[in-house]
């Protein structure tokens, strides 16, 4: 396990889970500790530049290359009047490097499986096990083995 993998851990450790969160800070990722993160998590290469929102929630087996957002669509809003819930990724989920999940109103779905390519910019929810890219994302694909 990688040492940015082990901070991301050490997070949910009472006073140890501070100093992990400022360390992932200063290698450059912002993971907030509210966000509860599954087992075999993996931040791919360090993970540097990945920012996740507070409201996030993070299945298992989700991979994480640098450069990744997930956040607010509408951050020309003050948070009081967004109506942004938050980001789920589901379990075994994979976000390429550079891509952005960003959510305008209630809760944005990234499906159990699905692949996010490189510097895509998802604006909707996915099924399960697709592969989407492009600006603004669109779905190109089904991933082999998961869903429909």
């Amino acid at each position: 396990m990688s040492f940015p993998n082990l901070l991301v851990s050490a997070r949910r450790i009472p006073v140890l889970g501070i100093l992990a969160y400022y360390a992932l800070k200063l290698l450059g990722v912002e993971i907030p500790r509210s966000v509860p993160i599954g087992p075999g998590f993996d931040l791919v290469h360090g993970g540097v530049g990945v920012v996740i929102h507070p409201r996030s929630v993070i299945g298992a087996n989700v991979k994480i290359y640098p450069g990744v957002t997930l956040g607010r669509a509408d951050v020309h809003l003050p948070a009081t009047q967004s109506s942004f819930e938050g980001i789920h990724v589901g379990d075994g989920a994979i976000l390429a490097p550079g891509s952005k999940v960003l959510c305008k109103d209630g809760v944005l779905t990234v499906g159990r499986g699905t692949v996010l390519g490189a510097n895509a910019v998802l604006l909707q929810s996915t099924g399960e096990g697709e592969t989407w890219a492009g600006l603004p994302a669109k779905r190109v694909g089904q991933r082999e083995g998961w869903g429909a």
